[in-house]
């Protein structure tokens, strides 16, 4: 049967590979992916799917379904499409979302044989405020059996972890007046956050070493002789675990308390991006992947990397057996987030990539339908996790 699924990619990849490119060419950021999710959504509606726009609250967002009406487990491939300011498609999301709906439209060929249920979801805005937050939240996943994406990188990789992180605002508010004439009569805000600066500083060396806080000041005043009556700083707040990361961020909002004692102005605390939890990789489902990957393609697959990013796949994979792994794009050295990364994908060695990445997450979707016992084990490992935290 897995002769069916690359007989099935080799007549759709022409159209993968004219959707990834238009995609590249026409980058849009999060949560303004119209045109991205249209031609993706419309794709799979021509190859039968269901579909639900604007799911969560999300008008980019959607659930494609494609059901056999026999029993069976339910597998979802998750799509990205969100690009970058400046740079566009230098994460790749082009291709992401391009291989998750080759992934599902190959799958459906034949589940309609053997049973079970392919969903894709497109899920927008992952560089900034990741609908898959949401999604977690709101049971979007609780009938998924389990959850994949594949991301370009440089080199192929197994599926790993990244950190939890918390998106902070610490907005200061004290008095203006002026700077050398009356500067007794002003409250600085600036200074509130320059101490909640120092006070940060002073804590780094007392938190475990994958802790990684950083933070910058988009508002701190106008004029130099005018004290600020109004600061801003934002933070990014991470660590290996959610249990521990809230933790550390008690402990910087402590800090910016003491610092708005230190000068008087009051301060308030908020989210400004959505927070991301860390990603935990369910091994069996990663295992399968892994094995599927390297019969598929001609690149080698090196061991999970050290993460020091975070994703919002880390909430998803909270919810039911998840993996993120990457996929080579033939240039070692690659660095995400660059026009060069972009470029790369629509390179005959990024449509390599896509051909090879949508064949594979099919090929592990089909393992998971006709192998009871692989689903069992994947679900036991992911519930004894789960316990584990408790």
């Amino acid at each position: 049967m897995k002769t069916s699924l690359k007989n099935e990619i080799d007549k759709v990849i022409n159209d993968l590979i004219n959707l990834s490119d238009t995609i590249f060419n026409n980058p849009e950021l999060g949560d303004q992916e119209y045109e991205s999710m249209k031609r993706l959504t419309d794709y799979l509606i021509a190859h039968q799917f269901e579909m639900e726009k604007g799911i969560v609250g999300r008008d980019t967002a959607f659930k494609a379904t494609y059901s056999s009406g026999k029993p069976g487990p339910a597998i979802a491939y998750l799509a990205e499409y969100d690009a970058l300011p400046g740079i566009g498609h230098g994460c790749g999301h082009n291709l992401i979302g391009t291989m998750s709906v080759g992934a599902g439209v190959v799958l459906s060929k034949v589940v309609d044989e053997i049973g079970g249920t392919v969903h894709v979801f497109g899920t927008p805005a992952e560089e900034t405020n990741g609908a898959k937050v949401p999604m977690s939240e709101q049971g979007v996943f609780d009938d998924i059996d389990a959850a994949m994406i594949l991301h370009p990188s440089d080199v192929s990789q197994e599926s790993g972890d990244s950190l939890a992180m918390d998106a902070i605002q610490f907005e200061y508010h004290g008095k203006t007046a002026h700077a050398a004439a009356a500067p007794e009569e002003g409250i600085n805000a600036l200074d509130s956050v320059l101490q909640l600066f120092n006070g940060i500083n002073a804590l780094r060396q007392h938190v475990k070493p994958d802790v990684r806080i950083h933070g910058v000041i988009p508002e701190g005043g106008r004029a130099a002789n005018v004290v600020p009556d109004k600061a801003v700083a934002q933070f990014y707040v991470r660590a290996a675990d959610r249990s521990y990361l809230n933790e550390v961020v008690e402990k910087v909002k402590n800090i910016a308390e003491g610092a708005s004692l230190m000068t008087g102005a009051t301060l308030n605390i908020s989210n400004y991006e959505l927070s991301y939890d860390d990603m935990t990789t369910n091994k069996v489902l990663s295992d399968l992947f892994t094995t599927n990957l390297k019969e598929t393609s001609r690149l080698p697959v090196y061991g999970s990397k050290e993460s020091y990013g975070s994703i919002d796949m880390g909430n998803v994979s909270q919810v039911v057996p998840a993996i993120h792994p990457y996929i080579g794009l033939n240039k070692e050295g690659l660095i995400g987030h660059t026009k060069e990364f972009a470029n790369q994908t629509i390179t005959e060695d990024g449509h390599l990539a896509l051909y090879e990445g949508a064949l594979s997450l099919a090929k592990t979707g089909y393992d998971l339908l006709i192998n009871e016992e692989a689903v069992t084990a994947m679900k036991e490992e992911f519930n004894n996790k789960a316990k584990a935290l408790v």
